[in-house]
């Protein structure tokens, strides 16, 4: 409407000066003369008029409020009108922008955003300057992995972007004293946000529990062995009504004692923070856990090794095959007789492989699946009694799977049964040698 209304105006006024110009010219009797000043008066106060708003805007100054009329003003009147505007939503993006600097600076944890290429730093806020020794603006720009010297698991953690798995008790570069967390989260398309949390208090108080557990652990060894010993003395043929006792009192103290030596391995794998390097050959690992799955069955379930990957293994021959018979032992207990259960040793996508425990037993309700790795979690408490578990077992196996950099999957349904699988990167796969290939067939 403005436009329009300023067009109208432009052409009425520029027909009146022509006409004004041209009665003159007549006038005076030169009236092209009359009509070529006229179209350079205009052209000159054209030109002035654009000098005069190209120098506002070059200038970045604020036109003033136009008074008149014509396509001029019109023009004026709205980039006046949008320099307002701009100017407006200017000043409400910095108080945003400030609102958001006071909120990173008052968090209690450090956040940074680095690259998503190179893992170069792009800001960081007050509390991870302090956290990780950091200088403003001078380590603007530098990798974040340079800070940690020494530490080539967080370059190998940055390198693979696990937005799912932080990266826990670090010690800080600015001091070693101080623990340290760091998480990865998506911020855009070209860059991470690093959140950074001093876990020391956190870490000191889970270092004392695993003292606590540890003692306590071995200190109920002397005592369970001398009642075990003592219960092994009595003779049920001498006391028969002491037998249905006796054998109780056995049993009870042989899963305590099981329960103790489960304490003291996760004690000893939570305080470890690496594990022997060695060729782990599958094949008689497979032979291995084959023999041990029949004698737990004892002939009432179908058990089955399927060896498909046709390569070994990199770490704790002792660690794994422990994680590996807990899987076995739990997939016999849980099945119930005339089930299967299939031990599939198999390559996986990305060049990793994974050892998946498959069998036909009661299942798991999926509301318990994120839970059952905790400590002494039971899906069925009195069924989990009845078979003796300590409800450590998965525990000890994420543990052991954690130390060689691989992970627990578990997939389940109610009344079809359940699989549990250790899955392995490239890293930590191994040709397969020629002795672990002239073993005994286990397909």
């Amino acid at each position: 409407m403005l436009l329009r209304l300023a067009w109208r105006q432009s052409l009425i006024r520029l027909l009146l000066f022509y006409a004004f110009a041209l009665g003159l010219g007549l006038a005076l009797g030169e009236p092209w003369w009359a009509l070529g000043l006229a179209t350079l008066a205009l052209a000159a106060r054209a030109y002035w008029r654009l000098y005069r708003v190209l120098r506002f805007l070059d200038w970045r100054k604020q036109l003033r409020t136009v008074d008149g009329q014509g396509l001029w003003a019109a023009l004026e009147t709205l980039i006046h009108r949008r320099q307002t505007e701009n100017r407006r939503r200017s000043r409400r993006l910095v108080r945003l922008l400030r609102a958001y600097r006071q909120a990173a600076t008052a968090m209690p944890d450090g956040a940074l955003v680095i690259h998503r290429r190179d893992g170069r730093l792009v800001w960081f806020n007050k509390t991870a300057r302090h956290l990780l020794g950091l200088r403003y603006p001078q380590s603007l720009g530098e990798p974040l992995a340079d800070f940690f010297a020494g530490q080539t698991r967080v370059r190998d953690w940055l390198a693979s972007g696990q937005t799912d798995e932080p990266l826990l008790d670090l010690p800080s570069p600015a001091d070693p004293m101080v623990r340290i967390s760091l998480r990865l989260i998506p911020y855009s398309a070209r860059e991470w946000m690093v959140v950074v949390r001093d876990v020391t208090k956190l870490m000191r108080l889970e270092q004392v529990r695993r003292d606590f557990v540890a003692n306590v652990s071995h200190e109920l060894r002397t005592p369970l062995t001398v009642v075990h010993g003592y219960l092994d003395m009595i003779e049920p043929e001498e006391h028969p009504e002491l037998a249905v006792m006796v054998e109780e009192m056995r049993r009870q103290s042989q899963r305590m004692t099981q329960l103790v030596e489960d304490l003291l391995t996760l004690s000893r794998l939570e305080a470890q923070e690496s594990l022997p390097e060695e060729p782990l050959a599958m094949a008689p690992m497979l032979v291995t856990l084959r023999r041990e799955a029949e004698a737990l069955s004892q002939g009432r379930h179908e058990v089955r090794v399927l060896d498909e990957a046709g390569c070994d293994l990199t770490g704790s021959t002792k660690e794994l095959h422990s994680a590996f018979s807990n899987l076995v032992s739990n997939a016999i207990r849980y099945t119930p007789t005339g089930g299967r259960v299939t031990i599939r040793f198999e390559k996986v996508a990305g060049g990793g492989v994974r050892l998946a425990v498959q069998d036909t037993g009661y299942g798991i309700p999926e509301q318990h699946l994120p839970r059952i790795t905790e400590r002494f979690y039971r899906v069925s408490t009195s069924r989990s009694r009845e078979s003796g578990g300590t409800g450590l077992g998965l525990s000890i196996v994420k543990h052991v799977l954690s130390l060689h950099q691989a992970r627990l999957d578990v997939e389940s349904e109610v009344g079809r049964g359940s699989t549990f699988a250790c899955v392995f990167g490239p890293a930590r796969v191994r040709m397969r040698s020629q002795a672990g290939d002239d073993l005994e067939d286990v397909s």
